[in-house]
């Protein structure tokens, strides 16, 4: 068995883990220490000649040589890490899969007083605010720690050694960390204003079974569809049967068929005859055409009961199981009927993700490409190393972690882009920006009457038209827009050529709801993020959707 301690510097990583290696025998690693060997020079002499990112390079290659977890139940390693490591996914990935993770928690004031008496000069403390800087930390690591299990670090070292061996040798009993075989390999946990999020490998079971614990429910009804029940739902609810819970079944339509007005009374008559009460939460199991019904019967159903989605898509994962939308279509359009009603709980599993076919992996890249253009580079790095591998569902980009990196950043940066704009009250910025690509995707999806293109494929279209509109106003670079072709070109985005007019794609398009005063905002990319144009004249967007409409090799950029 291995155990591995994470927290801020001066959390106490290496007093801990050194007494407790020491009571079992155990090897005591110290990932800095290891750093520095390999290296042959100091962690300030890396930074001074590499940098940050080259000292982040050598330490994801000192977690990789630590090879996979010892499996036994005797402790063999106790593993302390730097107090960033675990910023990079892939080290998280590597580190706490198979392992008992611990979080020292520690308060930044009184971390703030063991750095400056600490012997190690840390960078931390050289600031003229340290304390600001360690709180600052504290927040934006907050989701990453807390995956592990936490120990109040403040206590005096025996008792924190005292209950992490506890934890060692019995187990998580349900706290969140768990280890690969006994509940999954939780990633990340947070806590937001639009509810709890978990990403993780095997976790459906126990994070759902917690989030219920959370919201003190008595049971427990779960929302799914054919398909998704027969490959996800059925272990789901079989999982939290065994741990107590009693549920109950509501099923919907497949695809488009389940958001339809009439089935939602049916579904909400379901309820009422189960006398489901306003403190029973709804369990959504499936892809976006699920979410977006159980998630307005959740909302209209004694005005508001409790929801936790459990998206079983990649789509689903990185977009549409977050922001709290809900809605059914109405025969004069889609999504014309809905609310905004957060989950208490959005579970990302990506072990659902493995028998998904090839079309909806490739599909729901383009939803991750358009978060890589809008600005994160180590996404945009990611997909084009991996990217290939992830849409043909190889088994090396899973356990490689490439699909719960995507996820995570994919996700969690449309997370924070719907946490500070929640109802889509944002003008220039906010939540606008998710937009990326999507007026001519729509259209499209439009024209084919929503049953041509899935939505990803759609978007692939669409961020090329963007690209080229953004080329033609001066907005985009022109490396940035050949970047961002040349990803969907190997990811086989938007290639294809359409059967579609293009002036009546832009006729579709100029319905787009994304209007202000009348006009059209066009959100296109930049050399680093996007911006908002509503000046945008007819003759460049023609221009694109005929390039796109014609297929790569017949309209390029």
């Amino acid at each position: 068995m291995d155990l591995v301690l994470v927290g801020l510097p001066g959390s106490g990583k290496t007093a801990v883990g050194r007494r407790i290696a020491a009571r079992h025998g155990a090897a005591f690693v110290d990932l800095d220490d290891e750093v520095e060997k390999a290296a042959g020079i100091t962690i300030a002499e890396i930074f001074e000649a590499e940098g940050e990112a080259g000292f982040r390079r050598r330490e994801r290659a000192v977690v990789a040589a630590l090879g996979p977890a010892d499996t036994g139940a005797t402790l063999r390693r106790v593993i302390s890490t730097g107090g960033g490591a675990i910023v990079d996914p892939r080290n998280r990935w590597a580190l706490f899969r198979g392992r008992r993770v611990a979080w020292l928690d520690v308060r930044p004031e009184v971390l703030a007083q063991r750095l400056r008496h600490s012997p190690v000069v840390r960078p931390l403390v050289q600031s003229g605010d340290p304390l600001g800087r360690i709180r600052a930390l504290a927040l934006a690591r907050e989701r990453l720690y807390g995956a592990a299990t936490r120990f109040n670090g403040v206590a005096e070292v025996g008792s924190v050694v005292g209950a992490i061996e506890r934890f060692v040798t019995e187990g998580p009993t349900g706290a969140p960390g768990r280890t690969h075989g006994d509940g999954g390999t939780t990633l990340l946990r947070a806590t937001t204003a639009i509810g709890e999020v978990v990403i993780g490998e095997g976790v459906a079971v126990a994070a759902v079974s917690t989030a219920l614990q959370r919201l003190g429910a008595r049971r427990a009804v779960i929302v799914s569809e054919p398909r998704a029940w027969a490959a996800v739902g059925e272990g789901v609810a079989a999982g939290l049967a065994a741990e107590g819970w009693s549920l109950d079944t509501v099923m919907l339509p497949g695809g488009e068929e389940a958001k339809r007005l009439s089935v939602i009374e049916d579904a909400a008559r379901q309820l009422a005859r189960l006398r489901v009460e306003r403190g029973d939460p709804l369990i959504a199991v499936g892809g976006g055409a699920l979410g977006d019904p159980a998630g307005f019967l959740a909302a209209a159903y004694l005005r508001g009961v409790p929801w936790i989605q459990v998206p079983t898509t990649l789509a689903a994962q990185v977009d549409s199981s977050i922001g709290g939308k809900t809605g059914v279509d109405l025969p004069e359009g889609k999504n014309l009927l809905g609310a905004f009603h957060q989950p208490a709980a959005i579970v990302m599993d990506v072990a659902l993700l493995r028998t998904l076919p090839e079309r909806q992996l490739r599909a729901a890249l383009g939803e991750i490409v358009k978060m890589a253009a809008l600005g994160d580079e180590a996404l945009f790095a990611t997909l084009e190393a991996d990217g290939e591998a992830i849409a043909a569902g190889d088994d090396a980009a899973f356990e490689s972690g490439a699909v719960a990196e995507v996820v995570e950043r994919a996700g969690w940066a449309k997370v924070e882009v719907v946490t500070a704009d929640e109802r889509e009250h944002g003008a220039a910025g906010g939540r606008i920006a998710l937009n990326l690509g999507h007026t001519v995707a729509h259209a499209l999806e439009a024209i084919g009457g929503y049953a041509t293109l899935m939505h990803g494929e759609a978007v692939g279209y669409g961020l090329r038209a963007a690209v080229r509109i953004g080329a033609a106003m001066g907005v985009t670079p022109e490396a940035r827009a050949a970047r961002i072709e040349g990803l969907l070109d190997r990811l086989a985005l938007g290639v294809a050529p359409l059967p579609y007019s293009p002036d009546a794609v832009l006729a579709a398009a100029a319905t787009d709801k994304k209007h202000a005063g009348g006009r059209l905002r066009w959100v296109l990319p930049t050399a680093d993020g996007m911006a908002v144009r509503d000046d945008v004249p007819d003759a460049p967007v023609l221009a694109a959707i005929e390039g796109v409409v014609a297929g790569r090799t017949g309209g390029g950029a």
